[in-house]
């Protein structure tokens, strides 16, 4: 992977990745071909599936991964670094293999989301950078997957960028888009990803002005009469009937920010009929989640937009993955078999081994569950869909897509999940998780116990 002109992310970690490198070094075992796996022990509480969001920015982060001068230089300062890591750290590039779940893709307890191949040295540095793109692009998209189903078809707005900060703003938007949400009021995410943004006028808008009859006709002077009027300012009603009057019932829609909203929707929606703007659209605001959009599905509704539930995870601000090392090499000879490796920790254990993942389906399409396994995978039989495909080769990226492929594939599965998935009630994993040992028998599986 070659550098590129964006910021390296190589300081974006914790300091003992780095430590245990230098001590890894030290005793001889840094450069042993190692492999690690990204996985959740378990879904959030209630939680019936998870969105794997995040890929093509952990990609990204990955390429940008390097120490220039910079970087050694604070290092060096730190007292983190001694001269024969600072000589390694200097010429760092990630030149193994990682194969994961794509963009879009559906996860559960186990799943090995992410397997990253590569000496221990430089696997080990990639953790923290990695854990952190995932657990919060996929808890987004998690929430952002139960919004659009409540939904019903109407398009929900992605407009949280001031209830998180700048960075996890645009990574929201990116993650919402995944999940199906239709557009962003980030202007930085519009540019970086492509993602449509929209956005028209806040309350202080019409108070700048003498009157709201003068806002509105600002404002549809310089956006024309397609635009969206915030109408609870003063008079909801009254509002409504200026913007009618002043386009002529051409008015492209109302937004409404405040108060009982399936009510106010139901009396907004007779009051634009009776005054003939039929086609005049409204559009509902002020903190939803996914239940209250579930509330609104009779209302006369429209569109929604959605904020600080949305880049909060509604709940659930993080994932809880986990970046473990299951199989090793017992020397730095590049062909030395890898054996695997597992902690014993009461409550935090792990299955050694490198993964398989594969969603078994139904005679109907429907995914009847997730089987996950140690070593070589098993004969397909025509009904096991292969989840992991290969994300980097020998250092480089080949697995890069863009947004569109990964919000289509989501819009799949969620055609292939249980029906159980689209529940908003608490409840398990809506796929059991088959997990299979080396020799292909069935074991528990111990992330989908509450002792996992």
């Amino acid at each position: 992977m070659e550098p590129t002109c964006r910021p390296s992310t190589a300081l974006l970690t914790d300091r003992y990745e780095l430590t245990m490198v230098r001590a890894a070094m030290g005793s001889g075992t840094a450069h042993r071909r190692s492999v690690f796996e990204l996985f959740a022990r378990r879904l959030p509480a209630g939680r019936r599936y998870g969105v794997v969001a995040g890929v093509g920015r952990a990609l990204e982060a990955i390429a940008d991964f390097r120490f220039d001068a910079a970087e050694l230089d604070y290092l060096h300062s730190a007292g983190v670094v001694d001269e024969p890591l600072a000589a390694w750290l200097a010429d760092y590039r990630f030149t193994g293999d990682i194969w994961g779940y794509p963009e879009g893709e559906a996860y559960f307890p186990g799943s090995p989301l992410l397997v990253v191949e590569g000496s221990f040295a430089e696997a080990v540095v990639l953790e923290t950078v990695l854990l952190s793109i995932y657990n919060y692009d996929c808890a987004v998209a998690a929430a952002a997957s139960r919004m659009v189903q409540m939904a019903v078809g109407r398009p929900c707005i992605e407009m949280g960028s001031r209830r998180a900060n700048e960075g996890a703003a645009v990574a929201a938007a990116r993650a919402a888009y995944v999940a199906g949400f239709a557009s962003t009021s980030n202007l930085e995410a519009g540019r970086r990803y492509g993602i449509p943004t929209v956005g028209t006028a806040a309350h202080s808008f019409t108070l700048l002005h003498d009157s709201e009859e003068a806002a509105f006709a600002a404002q549809l002077a310089a956006l024309g009469d397609d635009t969206t009027l915030l109408v609870d300012t003063y008079d909801v009603g009254e509002a409504i009937r200026t913007g009618v009057r002043l386009t002529e019932g051409r008015l492209g829609a109302v937004r409404l920010d405040s108060g009982d909203l399936a009510e106010q929707a139901s009396d907004v929606r007779a009051l634009l009929d009776s005054l003939g703007a039929t086609h005049t659209r409204i559009l509902v605001t002020s903190d939803l989640d996914e239940y209250q959009l579930a509330a609104l599905r009779s209302a006369p509704v429209d569109g929604y937009g959605v904020g600080t539930s949305l880049v909060t995870g509604s709940g659930s601000p993080t994932c809880g993955f986990v970046y473990k090392l299951v199989a090793r090499a017992a020397s730095d000879d590049p062909d030395a078999p890898l054996a695997p490796v597992a902690k014993r920790s009461l409550n935090k254990g792990t299955v050694g081994g490198r993964k398989f993942a594969m969603r078994r389906l139904g005679p109907d399409g429907r995914a009847e569950s997730e089987v996950i396994g140690i070593g070589t995978p098993p004969s397909d039989d025509g009904n096991d869909r292969p989840l992991l495909v290969q994300l980097v080769a020998g250092g480089e990226v080949v697995g890069a897509e863009d947004l569109a492929a990964g919000r289509a594939r989501h819009a799949r599965v969620l055609a292939e999940v249980p029906v159980s998935a689209h529940k908003m009630s608490r409840g398990e994993a809506c796929l059991e998780v088959l997990m299979l040992d080396s020799d292909g028998r069935a074991v528990v599986n111990p992330y989908a116990t509450k002792e996992a």
